[in-house]
């Protein structure tokens, strides 16, 4: 049960993928955005690169849990990606996740530009690892 973990931004979009026992997230690219279709066909092949079975997309939401513009452009995404790549996506509330992935990466004692490199892979794993471990209550 392969997953892919997508961090949608306007710039960039982070990417992680689970083990095949669907335990454990890791980052593996980050994508920068050229257009819709081209940045499809990137996701495409990490998809039959991996042999993913269904993605899980961050979803932004503003602190008070409604869907803001930034979140709206990330459905509109993920319903094009969808379409596409005819696979299940999962939208996962990422609120906070940027901030965690910072957190981990401070802790790491990482450099601000490498950081500013790596943070959306980074927030990728955290929104894949939090659905698996929402997966693993429900066993």
């Amino acid at each position: 049960m392969r997953i892919l973990g997508l961090d949608v931004g306007d710039r960039t979009i982070g990417i992680a993928v689970c083990d095949p026992l669907g335990l454990t997230a890791q980052g593996i690219t980050t994508i920068k955005r050229k257009s819709i279709v081209l940045d499809i066909e990137e996701i495409e092949k990490i998809c039959k690169k991996y042999a993913v079975e269904s993605i899980v997309s961050g979803l932004p939401k503003n602190m008070n849990g409604t869907v803001g513009p930034q979140g709206e452009k990330v459905q509109r995404f993920c319903d094009k990606l969808k379409e596409t790549l005819e696979l299940e996506i999962h939208m996962w509330d990422e609120r906070l996740t940027t901030v965690a992935a910072n957190r981990a990466m401070l802790e790491g004692d990482l450099s601000r530009s490498k950081r500013k490199k790596i943070v959306d892979k980074i927030a990728a794993t955290f929104i894949l690892q939090g659905y698996l471990d929402s997966l693993g209550t429900h066993l």
